[in-house]
């Protein structure tokens, strides 16, 4: 019986990646190599410090969540310490007098500032600036918008003083500028004045009546006698008068 060789192929291996001959002798020789080993120890190591990388990362994790949960709970419990403090009438948490506690808002108020105040975290909040700041901060923009407000009063008082001072000078006195007494558009013509065209336009003098010859005469009524049949023929058609 006639016999056929068979390719054994090859193997790949993934520590070194190369290809060997897939017999076990070339295998072993193979994995007993130095440069097998050595990669075989880099992968492990590799493999190691991931695994360590990954623990660490996990306990971060759980630790960053045991600290927001206690600073969540102990904001909770300060939260309704102050709330049963406003509900019994202390004001002790105010930063000082002329605040008073808003229940819809859950913060201090100054009517008198506009600013508001946060008992838990000692920032104060100003619409000029939309944002919460610090107590310096807070009032030094309040300065900032009264001084504001008051320069632009003193312009609008002085622009209107201006503006009240002006008016009687020129009220009663001679006209600010240059009187034009002509028409500004010299070909424009004067409301009642003749044109040109009339002016220079003659009348006809009285001629004699024209001539009219027979012929021109005997014509003319022709003329009328058609206009006239034709008139007659259309009124019928035109529904203006109706045939008895």
């Amino acid at each position: 019986m006639t016999e056929y060789w068979v390719s054994q192929g090859n193997k790949w291996c993934d520590f070194c990646k190369i290809f060997i001959a897939n017999n076990p002798f070339s295998i072993r020789t193979h994995e007993l190599g130095k440069r097998h080993k050595d990669n075989v120890t880099k992968r492990l190591s590799t493999m190691q410090k991931e695994s360590d990388a990954k623990d660490k990362e996990q306990q971060q994790a759980a630790r960053a969540l045991q600290q927001i949960e206690a600073k969540a709970k102990k904001s909770y419990q300060k939260d309704l310490e102050n709330s049963q403090r406003n509900a019994d009438g202390d004001t002790s948490a105010a930063p000082g007098d002329g605040w008073v506690f808003e229940s819809a808002s859950g913060y201090y108020h100054d009517k008198s500032t506009g600013l508001y105040y946060d008992s838990n975290s000692g920032f104060y909040y100003s619409d000029c600036l939309g944002k919460w700041v610090t107590q310096e901060e807070a009032y030094k923009s309040v300065q900032t918008s009264k001084a504001d407000i008051g320069q632009s009063s003193t312009s609008q008082t002085k622009s209107s003083a201006s503006t009240a001072s002006a008016v009687p000078a020129i009220k009663g006195g001679p006209a600010p500028g240059r009187v034009v007494t002509k028409p500004l558009n010299p070909m424009r013509p004067i409301k009642g004045a003749p044109s040109p065209a009339a002016a220079n336009k003659r009348k006809r003098e009285d001629s004699k009546p024209k001539v009219i010859s027979k012929e021109e005469e005997a014509a003319l009524k022709a003329r009328e006698a058609a206009r006239k049949r034709v008139e007659d023929r259309e009124k019928p058609l035109m529904g203006l008068y109706k045939n008895y």
